[in-house]
């Protein structure tokens, strides 16, 4: 017992290896030291913000829904919701909804509340909505509940390879 203790607490003391490694490929291994790391998880954008002390709006949500079956990931702030139907409307499909944990690990190899927004598994389509580009920063998973990283929030959607949308739900 005391063996997984240790290796449970080890987990969350780095990004994700995968997330590590992606950093690397695209040139941003200096990210790295500004990875923080929480003794708590954060797998809610409200829990994250709560920890880093930022505002709500500030977190990068990495939501997994599927559009006729087909995993599409989508960027959206901690503070908004996604409107499926404006989802469904972008992709042109007839369906979409949101992924069940086992897609969401099996499509970008994290957990859901460490999903990150980049250096997935395998290469899915990905939204972003505008929303995220009213910060000079944003805070995203590192691929454990456990860390987060900043970034400017266009340099985030370019390795993201998402397309800018306008799919946040509307407020009344």
């Amino acid at each position: 017992m005391t063996t997984t203790a240790a290796t449970d607490a080890d987990d969350h003391r780095e990004a994700h290896p995968r997330f590590a490694a992606a950093l690397d490929e695209l040139g941003l291994g200096e990210l790295r030291a500004r990875i923080r790391r929480f003794p708590e998880a954060t797998r809610t954008a409200g829990e994250a913000a709560a920890a880093i002390g930022c505002e709500l709006s500030q977190i990068c949500k990495s939501l997994i829904f599927a559009a006729d079956g087909v995993p599409v990931l989508v960027l959206m702030d901690g503070a908004s919701r996604v409107d499926v139907e404006r989802v469904r409307a972008e992709l042109g499909a007839a369906r979409v909804t949101r992924a069940e944990a086992e897609v969401v690990r099996e499509t970008t190899g994290y957990a859901i509340g460490g999903v990150p927004p980049f250096g997935h598994r395998t290469r899915t389509r990905v939204l972003a909505d505008r929303g995220l580009l009213g910060h000079d920063l944003v805070w995203g998973a590192a691929g454990t509940p456990y860390t987060v990283f900043p970034m400017e929030p266009g340099t985030l959607v370019a390795h993201a390879r998402a397309t800018l949308v306008d799919v946040r739900e509307r407020t009344s």
